[in-house]
């Protein structure tokens, strides 16, 4: 697809990266079949290929409006459509350029702009703790809207204390020790059971995608430089071998840290390695396999996995964690249908289009439903919290169910 920039875009950073993404684009359509907003809407608009057209109508001249930015708004940035294009197109990226530029020239109505501000500060904030603690004491008060983001409170058991000569780090992140502190604990007693060390840098804190995805990327970006400070020392050092996620959507943020901070000469050459070292943990089971096999006892039931956007579209990680827990003895099963669609988490979508996000949602549970699981594993705190808003089933990290095996 030929492009002519308008002269504000031509030359920049921005410009040059969309137009070099628009001239991969030859609009096949194929993203439209797996696009979980165009599924839903039926309107070309609401899908990869229209929303391409809007931003390079944008990017060329013509003003942005109010649908313009609604239709860019409904996008969950899940990136199927990149797992389906036969030419490559990083629509992810194009969609941040356009959302930055759609934003700076169409004001949003204040009510918009208090909730997403509340959401890109209260999130990250150090107050977001001490308010889920209060709002899960009270939880059977509140109204049904809220209580479906405040999850029930569980106990997060021991951290292990043994020392181990391998290290990785571990992104704690903003919102997952609050919401499920058990995660990163279950995370760290089955590295440690496999003879690895999980470090955790105290000053490290959200990836920057809540911001960064609400068009406050350099609100964003300055958390990504803040991780990279917190960390550096021990990569420098050669303390850690490796950097692992256990929310999908941090992994890929993080692994993009060296494409969004390329331009900046402090940070480029340290924010590629960080990305080179960053592993989600479901690479790292082809080795807890060969650890753990024979010290994991399974119980006898099925386990339904939903595999998130993050991990099977935005990090085209496939398949890793079902094979892996088969081979540890887990009876775990993928939808038969839509197993690549999206759930409607999508990091603050389910808050900012909730209407969209529960239609995903009970659409997901419907196609879980056939293989009757006596639980729904999942690889990312959002579609986790999400998905055990519209079910009775537990819905945990597929770690946890493993590090319950290995204590069991």
């Amino acid at each position: 697809m030929q492009t002519n920039l308008a002269p504000e875009f031509a030359g920049t950073a921005d410009g040059q990266e969309a137009e070099a993404i628009l001239r991969k684009c030859v609009h096949c359509g194929f993203c439209t079949a797996t696009c979980p907003t165009y599924q839903l809407l039926g309107d070309e608009l609401d899908g990869p290929r229209g929303r391409i057209y809007l931003i390079k109508q944008v990017l060329e001249g013509k003003e942005p409006t109010r649908s313009t930015q609604l239709h860019l708004d409904r996008c969950l940035t899940c990136r199927n459509c990149e797992s389906t294009c036969p030419s490559g197109v990083q629509y992810g990226h194009l969609v941040d350029i356009g959302r930055k530029v759609v934003d700076q020239k169409v004001p949003r109505p204040p009510a918009e702009s208090a909730l997403r501000w509340t959401l890109k500060e209260g999130l990250p904030s150090p107050l977001f703790a001490p308010a889920m603690k209060i709002g899960q004491a009270v939880r059977g008060l509140l109204p049904a809207a809220l209580k479906a983001k405040v999850p029930e409170a569980r106990p997060s058991g021991t951290w292990p204390k043994r020392s181990h000569p391998r290290k990785m780090l571990m992104l704690a992140g903003c919102v997952q020790p609050a919401m499920a502190p058990n995660i990163n604990s279950a995370t760290a007693r089955v590295l440690d059971a496999a003879g690895i060390e999980t470090v955790v840098a105290p000053s490290a804190g959200c990836c920057g995608a809540v911001r960064f995805h609400l068009n406050d990327q350099d609100g964003g970006k300055a958390q990504m430089r803040n991780n990279i400070d917190a960390w550096w020392p021990l990569v420098e050092r050669g303390d850690v071998e490796a950097i692992v996620m256990n929310a999908s959507g941090c992994g890929v943020t993080v692994r993009e840290y060296g494409h969004i901070l390329r331009h900046e000469p402090a940070y480029a050459e340290k924010a590629a390695r960080i990305s080179a070292l960053t592993r989600d943990l479901s690479e790292l089971l082809p080795e807890l396999v060969g650890a753990l096999k024979g010290r994991v006892k399974p119980a006898a039931q099925t386990i339904a996995f939903h595999p998130p956007c993050t991990l099977q579209h935005g990090q085209q990680l496939r398949g890793g964690v079902e094979s892996g827990l088969r081979e540890l003895g887990f009876d775990i099963r993928v939808a038969p249908n839509e197993a690549h669609l999206c759930c409607g988490s999508a990091g603050t979508y389910s808050v900012l289009q909730p209407e969209l996000a529960y239609a995903l949602r009970d659409r997901k549970l419907g196609n879980l439903a056939p293989l009757q699981p006596a639980a729904i594993a999942s690889a990312n705190i959002g579609c986790i919290t999400h998905l055990q808003s519209g079910t009775t089933t537990p819905v945990k990290h597929w770690v946890e169910l493993l590090d319950e095996a290995l204590s069991g």
